[in-house]
């Protein structure tokens, strides 16, 4: 199993007031994603764990990505990977942060 810890500062706070969110289902040969707002709004962590070797950039470029589109200052994201394509990654992390946002 491959740990990736990644460290971001975005430019603003995470939108909503929700405390947690859970998307997809790494059973599925796809991939879980839980938000979590528990950080400083000026932070954001995301790690990740894959069975997947050598695609330590890739992950990185996805969720630079993501943090860049979606600004989640404040969340701490874990990702359970079970052997997602980078696109669905993406897919996922963007739809844990509307369900963030979506929450009264």
């Amino acid at each position: 199993m491959v740990i990736i810890k990644l460290q971001y500062a975005p430019g603003r706070p995470a939108e909503g007031h929700a405390r947690s969110a859970i998307v997809g289902v790494v059973a599925s040969g796809n991939l879980e994603v839980l938000l979590e707002r528990t950080l400083p709004e000026t932070e954001c962590s995301v790690e990740i764990a894959t069975p997947v070797h050598g695609y330590d950039e890739v992950w990185q470029a996805v969720v630079a990505d993501f943090v860049e589109r979606a600004s989640p200052g404040g969340l701490r994201i874990s990702i359970n990977d079970g052997g997602a394509r980078p696109d669905t990654v993406a897919l996922r992390l963007m739809q844990g942060v509307r369900m963030m946002e979506g929450a009264q």
